[in-house]
């Protein structure tokens, strides 16, 4: 099968391409560096041509550009699947994204909705966040001997390639009569911040810092925190290496 990979250049791009390759399929990367522009909306329909499917996981990280990229790049996407002929449209979002009043989360589910409501053969498939980012967050709350986090708050991260294992798999599986949920990722175990604290500072060779549970002011702090807006469901895949074992992996 041939499939474009939009962000194929990205963390969660690279290992769809990875396991699309491994299983002997024809990959099209599509980015800035070949000449696509998706807030813009130019270069995917030479790229779409005879694609069976996209797997759509360029994003962004800037504020700014959430409405352009996140929500105009997916528009963007669809549109040219559309002129292309409807191949398989596959998208990543956030598990919990429907339930976290924060302004990411909001643009990734109005991303979503339009999907959902394309009328193309697409699957949305939402994944807890990835290990890289649940120690990105760990370490950018530790104060010195001081770590600060929400109280109640649990993630439950999951592993980045086998999130991309399972999108290329479906991606190249059965193709749905339509636009459909796909499943929701997430990984194996749950954890609070200070576990997450914990963990890091072992790895790191460090003392474990003192962990500050902050109070949940408001209903964004609340959805993060005390009720689990964005740990998965009972009917979620779960999968991949656990926190501990992937962070066992990487450099100190």
């Amino acid at each position: 099968m041939r499939v474009v990979v939009t962000g194929g250049l990205g963390a969660l791009g690279s290992q769809v391409v990875h396991h699309l390759e491994q299983d002997g399929h024809e990959t099209v990367v599509a980015s800035r560096r070949t000449g696509v522009d998706l807030e813009a909306g130019t270069g995917l329909d030479p790229l779409l041509t005879g694609a069976d499917a996209v797997v759509h996981t360029a994003d962004t990280t800037s504020p700014r550009r959430w409405r352009s990229m996140t929500v105009g790049g997916t528009r963007a996407v669809l549109d040219a699947a559309r002129r292309a002929g409807t191949p398989h449209v596959v998208t990543i979002s956030i598990v919990g994204c429907e339930r976290v009043p924060y302004p990411y989360y909001r643009a990734k589910r109005t991303a979503d909705e339009l999907v959902l409501a394309s009328g193309l053969p697409a699957t949305v498939v939402r994944a807890t966040q990835f290990h890289p980012f649940a120690a990105q967050i760990g370490r950018a709350l530790r104060l010195g001997p001081l770590a600060l986090g929400v109280r109640g708050m649990r993630v439950q991260p999951v592993e980045l390639s086998w999130v991309g294992r399972r999108m290329a798999q479906l991606a190249t599986g059965e193709v749905p009569d339509g636009a459909r949920p796909g499943p929701d990722l997430a990984g194996p175990d749950v954890l609070d911040l200070g576990e997450i604290e914990r963990l890091l500072a072992t790895h790191d060779g460090r003392r474990p810092p003192r962990f500050l549970a902050v109070p949940p002011l408001g209903a964004t702090m609340r959805a993060f925190g005390p009720q689990g807006g964005i740990l998965a469901g009972p009917d979620a895949e779960v999968g991949g290496t656990p926190f501990a074992t992937w962070l066992a992996a990487q450099p100190r």
